[in-house]
């Protein structure tokens, strides 16, 4: 992990997000996992200091291993990240906005559900990259218990 400087604080903070489609709904294919991760990408672009190490998604749910400065709560940067993907996501996608009819005619959230999962990085930061890369090879069949030991 590098260390990061802004004009006021030096930090070196990662943390691993998890958030699942609303419903577990098996959505994220190939195809829709590029637009998700240009989205993110864009996202980005607003937020230049925040740093994107690791993404990666099954088909309900993503993974990412970001680093964010001190001064954004992370509540807020998932806030941002689950309502512009979101957005995005609805935007890009007609059988996605078929799936949530009722929820996007009702006014209710976009395709994400209500919670997420956040730890913060410290010392198993590589297996923690090593678990984000290795997301789809669950639906592939392998073992990977191994590097949990």
């Amino acid at each position: 992990m590098r260390i990061r400087r802004l004009n006021h604080s030096v930090y070196q903070i990662q943390y691993h997000l998890v958030w699942g489609t609303k419903y577990r709904r098996k959505f994220l294919k190939h195809y829709v996992r590029k637009e998700l991760i240009r989205s993110l990408y864009q996202i980005q672009r607003k937020y230049p200091d925040w740093y994107f190490h690791k993404i990666n998604t099954g088909e309900d749910h993503v993974h990412l291993l970001i680093e964010i400065p001190p001064k954004y709560s992370i509540s807020k940067v998932v806030q941002v990240l689950k309502s512009v993907t979101s957005a995005h996501i609805l935007k890009k996608f007609k059988f996605i906005r078929h799936i949530y009819r009722n929820n996007i005619a009702n006014n209710k959230s976009g395709v994400w559900s209500v919670g997420y999962f956040v730890s913060t990085v410290g010392l198993n930061e590589e297996q923690i990259k090593k678990y984000i890369d290795n997301q789809n090879k669950y639906d592939l069949g392998f073992d990977i218990s191994s590097e949990f030991s």
